[in-house]
C-alpha cells in the first residue's frame, strides 16, 4: 500500500506510473464514464508515452460493453482502467469480466474503487485488480489521505512521477501526512465492521426515497441499472424540470447535477451523456447520495422538499 493525499493523486501515481513502466505498450483503455481524475491521468500518461486513450462505450444502463472492450484491448494496450462503482450513478462495473479481458491481453488492470469501499464487498475487486485506489474521506476518514494498492511485483514496474526522498517505497516522495493516515486506518477498520449493517439500512432508505418521489410526482426516472448499483446513490431524472433550477429552489437539500466534487459545474454530466442521454435529459437529472448519518426523518423531509421544488420548477416552465 502506498499512501497519497487522496484518490486523485493515487490515480495519477498509479495509472501514469504504470503506463510509463509499460511504455512499449503505450495505449490505455478506460471506461467512457470514468471519474475526471482517471480521464486526466490517462490522457497525461498517453501524452508522455506517445500512446492513445481508447474509451470503451457503456450501455444505457451505464455498464461497460464487454464486446467492445475486447475489441479495444490488444497487444498495444499497457493498462486497462475502470471504476468499480460510478460516482454519479452508483452503477457497479463488471470488474471480474474486465479483469479477465485485461489478463488475456497481458495488460495491467487498474481499478478505481473509491466509491466501492465501505459500501459493498471488495473481495472480487481486490483479487482481480493489479492496481487499486481509494480515498479516506469517502469512508468518513480525514481529508488529505488516499491509497494506491499494488503487489510488490507491480510496484516495481511503476515509474515514480514524484520521486522525492524515496518515501512510500520510492513511488510517492514527500513527507507522509501521518495524522490523516492514522485516521484513514481507523476509518477503514470501522467501515469494514459496519458495512453490512450500513448497506442494508441505506438500501432501505434509498428505496423509501425513490418510492416517495414516484408517488408524489409524475415523470421520475432512475438513470442507470436498477440492479447492478450501490445502495446509497440515486441518479434521477425529473422530466420537464431543470436540475439547476430545482437545486436553487431547495437550498436546504444537498444534491448535485454531477459528481460531488464538481457540484459547481453546470455543463451536462459526461457520465449521463456517455449512457446515451441527450443534453436536455441530462440537464433534468440530479444525483442524490445517502450515507451513514442519513436518517428516516431526513428522507421524509428531503422527499417532500424535492417533490415541491420539482413541481414549482415545472409550473414556472409551463407558465
Amino acid at each position: 500500500m502506498v499512501f497519497t493525499s487522496g484518490a486523485s493523486e493515487a490515480a495519477t501515481l498509479g495509472l501514469v506510473g504504470a503506463m510509463l513502466g509499460a511504455s512499449e505498450r503505450p495505449n490505455v483503455v478506460i471506461g467512457a464514464t470514468e471519474h475526471k481524475a482517471i480521464i486526466a491521468a490517462a490522457e497525461l500518461g498517453a501524452r508522455l508515452v506517445g500512446g492513445e486513450v481508447r474509451r470503451v462505450d457503456v450501455g444505457p444502463d451505464g455498464i461497460i460493453d464487454l464486446q467492445k472492450l475486447s475489441e479495444l484491448v490488444d497487444g498495444s494496450v499497457g493498462v486497462v482502467a475502470v471504476m468499480a462503482a460510478n460516482n454519479e450513478t452508483g452503477v457497479l462495473g463488471p470488474v471480474l469480466e474486465v479483469g479477465r479481458v485485461a489478463a488475456l491481453a497481458g495488460s495491467l488492470f487498474f481499478v478505481d474503487a473509491t466509491q466501492l469501499v465501505g459500501k459493498a464487498s471488495l473481495a472480487v475487486t481486490a483479487e482481480t485488480a493489479d492496481l487499486m485506489i481509494f480515498s479516506s474521506h469517502k469512508i468518513y476518514g480525514p481529508k488529505g489521505a488516499g491509497a494506491l494498492i499494488a503487489s510488490r511485483q507491480v510496484q516495481k514496474s511503476i515509474v515514480p512521477i514524484v520521486p522525492g526522498g524515496g518515501q512510500e517505497r520510492g513511488i510517492r516522495g514527500g513527507t507522509q501526512n501521518t495524522p490523516s493516515i492514522v485516521g484513514f486506518g481507523l476509518a477503514a477498520e470501522l467501515v469494514m465492521k459496519e458495512q453490512p449493517n450500513d448497506a442494508a439500512r441505506i438500501h432501505q432508505l434509498a428505496s423509501d426515497l425513490f418510492a416517495a418521489l414516484c408517488d408524489d410526482i409524475p415523470g421520475v426516472e432512475l438513470n442507470g441499472s436498477d440492479s447492478q448499483r450501490l445502495s446509497n446513490t440515486l441518479n434521477l431524472r425529473f422530466i420537464g424540470a431543470d436540475a439547476e433550477a430545482v437545486m436553487a429552489s431547495m437550498p436546504d437539500v444537498m444534491v448535485s447535477s454531477g459528481s460531488a466534487c464538481q457540484s459547481a459545474v453546470t455543463s451536462p454530466s459526461h457520465v449521463l451523456l456517455a449512457m446515451g442521454m441527450t443534453s436536455a435529459a441530462a440537464a433534468e437529472s440530479l444525483r442524490i447520495s445517502l450515507g451513514r448519518p442519513t436518517t428516516c426523518e431526513e428522507i421524509n423531509v428531503s422527499a417532500s422538499a424535492i417533490a415541491t421544488a420539482v413541481s414549482r420548477v415545472r409550473d414556472m416552465t409551463a407558465a
